[in-house]
C-alpha cells in the first residue's frame, strides 16, 4: 500500500505510485491491488467506491482537511459522478469528546451556515463538533447520498480504537484500507 505523509490538507495521490514520500491526505485507484490507505487516531477515515466497482479511494479527514474540502477533492479524483459514489465513515472522535475553539466553528459556518447543527455550545467560547455530521453534510451537498458507518467513538472505546486526544503522543494509529480486486 501507499503510506501517505498526512498533513491535514486536500491533496489526493494515486495509490498506484511507487513514491513512498507523498504528502497527501487521500489516495484513489482504478488499479487492481493498489491499496488506498489512511492512518487515524481521532480524525475521520472515509473509504469510497463507486457503484460499478471500478474505482476506490480513502481520505483522512480531520477538521482542517474536512473544512478545506478533502472529501470533495477525493471524490473529484475518482473521476465518476458523485451520485454513483458510496462512502463509509470509520471510527472517529465523537461530538461529546471533540472540544474545539470558536475559530474552528467559524471556518465551517463561513462556508455553510446550515452546519451550525453540528456544534454544541461548551464552556465559555468552546464548542463540541460532530465530525460525522459535518462529513455527511459535505458529502450530501456534493451529491453523495450513500453514506454508511459513523457510529463509533475512538475516544470512548479504548479497547477497540486508538485516540490521540485520550492517549496523547503515546497513541497508536488505526489503518483503514480499500482496494480493488479484479
Amino acid at each position: 500500500p501507499l503510506w501517505l505523509k498526512q498533513v491535514h490538507g486536500v491533496e489526493v495521490a494515486d495509490a498506484g505510485t511507487d513514491n513512498q514520500e507523498v504528502e497527501a491526505d487521500a489516495s484513489a485507484s482504478h488499479e487492481s491491488g493498489a491499496a488506498c490507505t489512511v492512518l487515524t487516531a481521532d480524525c475521520l477515515p472515509v473509504l469510497f467506491c463507486n457503484l460499478d466497482g471500478t474505482v476506490v479511494a480513502a481520505a483522512h479527514a480531520g477538521w482542517k482537511g474536512l473544512a478545506a474540502g478533502v472529501l470533495e477533492a477525493t471524490i473529484k479524483s475518482m473521476g465518476v459522478p458523485p451520485e454513483t459514489v458510496m462512502a463509509w465513515l470509520g471510527p472517529a472522535i465523537s461530538q461529546r469528546n471533540f472540544e474545539i475553539g470558536p475559530e474552528v466553528r467559524e471556518q465551517f459556518l463561513a462556508e455553510d451556515i446550515g452546519c451550525s447543527e453540528a456544534f454544541i455550545s461548551g464552556r465559555g467560547d468552546r464548542w463540541f463538533a460532530d465530525l460525522y455530521s459535518l462529513a455527511c453534510r459535505r458529502l450530501n451537498r456534493f451529491g453523495v447520498n450513500r453514506i454508511y458507518g459513523g457510529e463509533f467513538c475512538s475516544y470512548d472505546q479504548p479497547e477497540l480504537f486508538y485516540s490521540y486526544r485520550r492517549d496523547g503522543k503515546a497513541s497508536g494509529r488505526m489503518a483503514s484500507l480499500i482496494w480493488l480486486e479484479v
